[in-house]
């Protein structure tokens, strides 16, 4: 069976509170730059299974999670708390500018 993109969400929340909200942003980024999971494991250079557990939310090794993460073009930002809710906020637009 041919393997389908996933569909890419726009307003998709930044911060990672576990593995499944990891999975989704990877899941996410791979569907934004329109690769089938085959085809982005290829790139990356990690198996199809293991994209996918990564996707799923679940346990990877440290070293593998970083390899799939730099190969689709994400990168790991580590924050306390206080410092996250001030770079997602520096993120989105305020409510009064237009998109």
């Amino acid at each position: 069976m041919a393997r389908t993109l996933p569909r890419a969400i726009d307003a998709l929340d930044p911060v990672v509170h576990d593995l499944p909200s990891l999975g989704r942003l990877v899941r996410n980024q791979r569907a934004r730059n329109e690769l089938r999971i085959d085809d982005a494991a290829d790139q990356v250079g990690v198996s199809h299974n293991l994209l996918s557990k990564v996707e799923r939310g679940e346990s990877v090794g440290l070293e593998k999670l970083l390899k799939v993460l730099e190969g689709l073009g994400l990168k790991m930002l580590i924050l306390t708390p206080s410092e996250a809710e001030d770079a997602v906020r520096a993120l989105r637009p305020s409510a009064g500018e237009s998109v």
